[in-house]
Formats: C-alpha cells, sequence, structure tokens
C-alpha cells in the first residue's frame, strides 16, 4: 500500500467535493430529494465549508491523502504553539474502515508526541470515527448539541 500526502492544489477541487458529499448523501439522502436537488444543495454547504476553512484556518496544512497515485481522502491540520488542530480527516466510503485513518492519526500522534504538543479536534457526535480517536488515547473535553471536543494529551 503506498500512501502519500500531497499538498492541496485547486486541481483537487472536484474531488474535493465528491469527498465531501460522500460523507453527507446518507445524511441527507432521507429528505428523498431529487438527485441534482441534493447535489444543488451539498454544493452549497461543500463551498460554505471550504469558504469557512479558507477564512478560519488561512495557515492549516492542506494535504490530499493519495493512494497508489489515487486521490483517497484530505487532511487540514493546524499548528498553533499550544496545540494542534485536526481540522478535517476524510476517507473516500470504500476506504474507511481499513487502517489508513489510524495510521494517519498515528503520524499525527507522533508528531505531537515529539513537540509534546497535545492534538485537538472536534467530531460530530453521530460520527463513527469518535470510537476511533477514544481507541488512539482522545479524550472527551466537551461538547455542545452536535459536537464532541476531543484532545489527546501528552504525558
Amino acid at each position: 500500500m503506498n500512501l502519500t500526502l500531497a499538498p492541496f492544489s485547486p486541481v483537487h477541487q472536484e474531488f474535493l467535493f465528491r469527498l465531501y458529499a460522500g460523507t453527507r448523501q446518507q445524511e441527507f439522502a432521507q429528505l428523498g430529494w431529487p438527485a441534482a436537488q441534493l447535489e444543488t444543495f451539498l454544493r452549497m454547504q461543500f463551498n460554505a465549508q471550504q469558504r469557512w476553512y479558507e477564512t478560519a484556518y488561512p495557515q492549516a496544512e492542506h494535504q490530499i491523502v493519495v493512494l497508489n497515485g489515487q486521490p483517497i481522502g484530505r487532511l487540514l491540520v493546524k499548528h498553533a504553539p499550544d496545540s494542534i488542530l485536526l481540522v478535517d480527516i476524510a476517507l473516500l466510503a470504500e476506504h474507511r474502515n481499513v487502517g489508513i485513518g489510524a495510521r494517519l492519526l498515528r503520524e499525527l500522534i507522533e508528531r505531537s508526541e515529539k513537540t509534546s504538543i497535545p492534538i485537538r479536534l472536534q467530531v460530530m457526535k453521530t460520527n463513527p470515527a469518535q470510537h476511533l480517536y477514544e481507541r488512539l488515547g482522545f479524550v472527551a473535553t466537551g461538547e455542545d448539541e452536535l459536537y464532541l471536543q476531543m484532545e489527546r494529551r501528552i504525558g
């Protein structure tokens, strides 16, 4: 398995939309909208998310997860003096639950341990990845109606 990270570039934009749609389609499929209406809605949501990331995390390290030369995911990480913020990690559905996300997180944890800086993240309470974070040593530090804030502390 040849897994690498490549810097994000504008040529990845359509891939990122497919990735985003793949993480949200099931959530909205219950609405019974026609495919064109669902795609329009998902594109609006995707564009809003992209603008938010660009505005809120302009210095974040934005990388495309590449497996055997094909893009399969994204990793967006903001490094700050007191924390590493995992802004977004997403994989295409067919690449989930096979160890790729865990491998990427372990690499981030190694960087965290070398620099003695904790990793923080926010995950939707309904996202099954929450269990992966817990297995890797993340603990809940707060929550709201939709999200759980988690941290992997050092030491």
